[in-house]
């Protein structure tokens, strides 16, 4: 490899860890704005069909400005377009909330966020090419610092939360939906312009499409309760419209966050662009602290640190393997998960 290569290899990186971070930290700030809304009476599905159709109708604004041909291109990739828009992006919000109905918040995100775990083992599984053990050690670092951050372990141990099994079982459903994110966006954008490949806008607003379309129904016939209200809302001190946090919601939360998430993925290793999801959860708490005056303990800012020592691991270890090792979008065939 040429120097001039290995520059323009390191430039790739860089661009791709900055929209993955950008990705993590747009999804971060859902939770305070949700959490606004459903204080002012709103269901949490509510909140879920807010953010999805707001983020379909500005994805499906800019799709139709800078990729004219999306709705033609969706309607020739729609079994891929449906998966996606059923499992990662409505599957994964619907299953956390129910899995929250039995168990405590902490204990259901964290149980979410062993999609890296799922995703490491899916490649693991598929290219028959074991994860090297620093990457593995990264894991399980990264997980430990979840843990403080959720405040599920502390310096007395742990927290005590409530188990329950069918709790577990929504929460290991979310989880493996968050995985299928991962998995799905570096396999259907991984082709280039000359190729077959979903191109990630077309991606990004066709899903949102559907995901919004499934959670809607899912309200309407009475699966999951669905109320709405036009009371105001508090956000950062500051009483406001119930319209901000909903389009706050649609654009940043959803139609930025899933746009740069899917570019991010195809341009990093999907084992690794999982493991940078994981700061979600410090920029979720750090919006927490903004919006609404929820403040950071200091057991979780030691948990951050060692979030973020658990992603240089992860990602010391990825760089260790050669680079002509086969990565998963080589791996698994592109009509397993494309539908062509």
């Amino acid at each position: 490899m040429t120097a001039n290569q290995a520059r323009a290899s390191v430039d790739h990186f860089r661009l791709g860890l900055l929209f993955a971070v950008g990705s993590a930290f747009a999804f971060g700030s859902s939770g305070p704005f949700a959490k606004a809304l459903m204080e002012a009476g709103w269901s949490p599905t509510a909140a879920v069909v807010a953010r999805l159709a707001g983020g379909a109708l500005v994805m499906a604004v800019f799709a139709t400005l800078a990729r004219p041909g999306w709705v033609r291109e969706a309607l020739g990739h729609a079994k891929t377009v449906v998966l996606y828009g059923a499992i990662p992006i409505a599957g994964a919000q619907l299953f956390y909330y129910n899995a929250v109905a039995h168990l405590s918040v902490g204990v259901a995100l964290l149980l979410e966020y062993t999609a890296p775990i799922i995703v490491v083992a899916w490649v693991w599984m598929t290219t028959r090419r074991r994860p090297t053990n620093v990457t593995l050690a990264g894991v399980a670092l990264a997980v430990a610092g979840i843990m403080l951050v959720l405040g599920i372990v502390d310096a007395g141990g742990f927290g005590g939360a409530h188990i329950n099994l069918i709790g577990v079982g929504w929460g290991l459903a979310a989880a493996v939906c968050a995985a299928c994110y991962f998995v799905m966006s570096a396999n259907a954008s991984n082709g280039s312009a000359d190729s077959d490949g979903v191109n990630p806008i077309t991606l990004a607003a066709a899903g949102l499409v559907v995901g919004a379309a499934a959670v809607t129904l899912l309200g309407v016939v009475g699966i999951m309760p669905l109320t709405f209200t036009t009371n105001d809302t508090v956000i950062a001190g500051w009483t406001t419209s119930w319209v901000v946090p909903v389009v706050a919601l649609g654009v940043v939360a959803t139609a930025v966050a899933y746009t740069l998430g899917i570019v991010g993925i195809s341009m990093l290793r999907p084992r690794f662009a999982s493991l940078v999801g994981l700061s979600e959860v410090m920029f979720a708490v750090l919006a927490a602290w903004i919006l609404l005056g929820e403040a950071m303990t200091t057991m979780q800012a030691v948990g951050g640190a060692i979030v973020l020592m658990g992603l240089a691991l992860a990602r010391q270890g990825d760089r260790s393997e050669e680079s002509g090792d086969v990565t998963l979008p080589d791996a698994v065939p592109s009509n397993s998960v494309a539908g062509r």
